[in-house]
């Protein structure tokens, strides 16, 4: 018997897929759920939420990040450090340090929420736990 709080197996595997496809599996679900009528449980609204809000907010940072390039690319001496940030890196399979980052951040959250947790990144969990408790 399941417990009343542990999240179902679609739910986990729903919950994975929106992170790895930046909220549109989430949404996709949310539209198929307000169609027929059925009310989404809470572990999986949190990480729909989550994926959604974390989507906007990378794509915001990267529009402001490429700002920023543009504006210190100009600078003589300090045009390198974009530069750098943003190289290939060999041994991590030509990948940048940035984008290491983010896709560790996306696999750490579809896994854990793959294995029932509610993951957690500070200020942003707090934001949707916040927003999506009833």
């Amino acid at each position: 018997m399941q417990n009343f709080n542990e999240a179902y197996p679609i739910e986990k595997i729903l919950s994975a897929g929106t992170y790895l496809t930046a909220g549109f599996v989430g949404f996709a679900w949310l539209v198929i759920a307000a169609i027929s009528k059925k009310t989404v449980r809470p572990f999986l609204m949190y990480h729909i939420m989550q994926s959604i809000f974390l989507s906007i907010l990378f794509f915001l940072i990267s529009i402001l990040g490429e700002m920023v390039y543009v504006i210190l690319y100009r600078i003589p001496i300090i045009n390198a450090i974009p530069y750098f940030i943003n190289m290939p890196i060999p041994f991590l399979f030509g990948l940048s340090l940035i984008q290491v980052c983010t896709t560790s951040i996306i696999l750490y959250l579809a896994v854990t929420s793959f294995m029932g947790m509610y993951s957690y990144i500070p200020w942003v969990s707090d934001i949707i736990k916040g927003n999506t408790q009833r």
